[in-house]
């Protein structure tokens, strides 16, 4: 479609299962001071997607979801001068969301330019969610340093796939990842892990500075017993479904640990400067070589099926939408 005025999007019209999501037509949206309008070539598929469907999120239906795509400028708002309509870019559209639809609007400082990188457009829309909360969650939240050890607690996934190679990037000592299933673990050590064991065997898995918990109940309990003295937990997920597992204070304290949470949206809202800066060295990264993101596409009336197998548990790297594919 992408008329003038009329664009294609997968909508939420009413809060379920996959089978809600709904091709339609929605206006084109329009850049306002300080954004960016994307004509959208692949939007990146998110398990934080799913939760807006779920309604677990609270948002206006019909609701357009999307949280990364990459493509072109198409127009710029006022007061943006460091980006220019044709330009190749990815974007984190995480704020509003918006990014299952032939166009996006999303913060210029959450654009990473792809000018003369050689990054193809379908890995480019792979990278600004799960590269970039890689980054920050190691880095900014759980202040990584030089030979510290990291255990992942879904190593196989999209951001799992990320969090042990950004480890290593970052200095990391021991890598270890932890999944589900005994069919994830091949996938899971091409990522760059060192080790990779089920979850269920945490317990023989030793100590660790870092774990990064995206999987939540009994799982997230067995990351905390598995901390070092001045270990840190980050939690950011709970894709179990599982009750919320509560962490005494008087535990901390006793044993000089630490748990932090990460939620991307709520921190490109607070801070867009620093979470396009982490975005840009997440795709400096993976032009390089330096990052691998493996990336199956789907074409975007695909979007249920892309939601379902996310839901599965059985996706392994990430799940892309074609969208107005070059």
């Amino acid at each position: 479609m992408n008329s003038s005025t009329q664009m294609r999007a997968v909508t939420i019209p009413e809060f379920g299962g996959a089978e809600v999501l709904r091709v339609a037509g929605r206006p084109v949206p329009e850049p306002g001071p300080g954004q960016v309008a994307v004509d959208v070539a692949y939007a990146g598929a998110n398990f934080a997607e799913i939760l807006y469907r779920r309604g677990v999120v609270d948002v206006r239906l019909p609701f357009v979801p999307g949280i990364e795509v990459a493509g072109r400028i198409r127009a710029v708002g006022e007061g943006v001068e460091h980006l220019a309509v044709g330009q190749p870019v990815a974007a984190l559209t995480i704020v509003d969301s918006g990014g299952y639809a032939e166009v996006a609007v999303t913060s210029a400082d959450l654009v990473a330019p792809l000018d003369g990188l050689g990054l193809p457009m379908e890995v480019a829309a792979a990278v600004p969610s799960n590269s970039t909360t890689a980054f920050l969650v190691l880095d900014r939240v759980a202040r990584i340093e030089p030979g510290q050890s990291v255990l992942v607690l879904a190593a196989a996934g999209g951001v799992g796939s990320q969090l042990g190679q950004a480890a290593r990037l970052l200095g990391a000592g021991r890598v270890v990842g932890a999944v589900g299933s005994a069919a994830k673990i091949d996938t899971a050590r091409s990522f760059g892990y060192d080790e990779v064991i089920l979850r269920d065997r945490l317990a023989d898995a030793g100590e660790f500075d870092i774990v990064v918990d995206m999987v939540g109940g009994p799982a997230r309990r067995a990351g905390l017993d598995r901390l070092a003295p001045m270990g840190r937990l980050v939690v950011m997920g709970n894709a179990s479904g599982a009750e919320d597992v509560g962490v005494p204070a008087n535990e901390l304290w006793f044993t000089n640990k630490t748990v932090s949470g990460f939620n991307l949206a709520a921190f490109s809202a607070a801070f867009p400067d620093e979470t396009g800066r982490a975005l840009r060295r997440a795709v400096a990264a993976a032009a390089a070589g330096e990052l691998r993101v493996q990336v199956e596409t789907l074409p975007l009336e695909r979007a249920a099926e892309a939601h379902r197998r996310i839901e599965s548990g059985t996706t392994t790297g990430k799940l892309v939408l074609a969208v107005a594919a070059p």
